[in-house]
């Protein structure tokens, strides 16, 4: 090659040190850039997902790796998978990368399909996630923490994005609405 052609860029997979997958793609891509090599590597991605939790009472989202231990690296190939030396001498030489993941430590690219879920994803990460509530509308609950402890009620409405859900709970004969967070009732 001389040079001036450019290959079509495919998605491989590197192993790294797991709990280190964000510095090492700073690294990577400081590296990349000092050797001037944007145009042969592309993309460096660690696929994460948002995770919502309930922590004493109040609703966290947090970001989790997909892929412990893994970074994807989106780089020039031709049509037998192979990379430049001079790529492939950059990114096994950056502290941290273990090896890419192939046969016989050959870089294998992913294929379509796995690249068409993976940047998918990614994409669909910013949604915000709904925490999985077990009941629905209808429900006989008892309420077993807060104000109304021990008290029963029928679940109204649901709302997975709160984590919350409406409770019909009647007080002195008539029907009150209280809205509590999930994991303060339970089934009866």
């Amino acid at each position: 090659m001389d040079g001036t052609e450019t290959m079509p860029k495919k998605w491989f997979v590197l192993r790294v040190q797991s709990g280190k997958e964000d510095t090492i793609k700073r690294n990577l891509e400081k590296r990349v850039k000092a050797a001037g090599l944007e145009e042969e590597i592309g993309r460096v991605l660690v696929p994460t997902e948002t995770v919502a939790e309930i922590r004493r009472g109040k609703r966290t989202e947090r970001k989790r790796k997909k892929f412990p231990g893994y970074i994807f690296v989106e780089m020039e190939a031709d049509e037998k998978n192979q990379v430049t030396e001079q790529s492939w001498f950059l990114i096994r030489e950056t502290p941290g990368i273990g090896d890419f993941v192939g046969p016989a430590s050959r870089p294998s690219p992913m294929s379509e399909r796995e690249v068409d879920k993976m940047l998918g994803e990614e994409e669909k990460a910013d949604v915000t996630p709904a925490v999985p509530i077990g009941f629905k509308v209808g429900d006989s609950v008892k309420i077993k923490e807060g104000p109304f402890e021990n008290f029963d009620g029928i679940i109204d409405e649901v709302y997975p994005n709160k984590g919350t859900v409406k409770v019909i709970v009647t007080i002195f004969g008539r029907g009150t609405p209280v809205e509590l967070e999930y994991w303060q009732v339970e089934s009866n």
